[in-house]
């Protein structure tokens, strides 16, 4: 295991009625959050072997028990007052400890596997910054060489533009940066339809 690079996994804690609320208005809260344990399984089981340190930020609370919970993983809280803010506190933890790459993730994207995650990491020993593209304009990953504080403060999340401004930041900082694979999140029920997870 590398000691240099870090792995950051943002989850919510998975309750009922708090997440995936967009797939919920189509197919109810129990269901949404049936898929959302299923997305997190998934994270659990791709991020567990990449041979880097890794850090669950959850979002409310640390659970006593989790599918995280191991000794693989370290957790910590989310910071902030929007997605924003919580991204680049947990970053900055990251450089705080002595970290020379960090690369970031939800638990939404179920094509995310350990490949594009070493890819990612790789990235970042050229270049300054790794993103990886979201098919609904947004990213479902995204690495750093350093903390880049207008990468994430000041903006609009969950928009189409998302990904967009990301790129123009760094072209605007004159930062190198490379890009991987387009991928889906799943957010909504055409997502979720699309994705392979769902059954009627």
């Amino acid at each position: 295991m590398t000691q240099e690079a870090l792995l950051i996994i943002f989850t919510k804690n998975p309750e009922q009625g708090l997440v995936k609320t967009r797939l919920a208005s189509s197919i109810g809260d129990e269901k949404a959050l049936e898929i959302y344990e299923k997305l997190r399984q998934h994270t659990a089981l791709i991020t567990e072997n990449v041979a880097v340190n890794r850090t669950v930020f959850y979002s409310h609370y640390l659970p006593s028990t989790d599918i995280f919970v191991a000794e693989n993983f370290s957790f910590q809280l989310q910071v902030g007052n929007d997605l924003g803010e919580r991204m680049l506190h947990a970053i900055k933890c990251g450089f705080d400890k002595g970290f020379r790459r960090v690369v970031l993730i939800g638990t939404d994207c179920y094509e995310l596997n350990a490949a594009i995650l070493d890819s990612a990491f790789a990235a970042l020993k050229r270049a300054d910054a790794v993103v990886g593209p979201a098919s609904d304009g947004g990213f479902y990953l995204i690495g750093l060489t350093k903390p880049i504080d207008e990468l994430f403060l000041g903006r609009e999340w969950s928009t189409k533009e998302v990904l967009n401004g990301t790129i123009e930041v760094l072209q605007r900082l004159a930062l190198p940066y490379e890009l991987l694979p387009e991928l889906s999140d799943i957010d909504t029920f055409d997502d979720l339809k699309k994705s392979g997870l769902w059954s009627k």
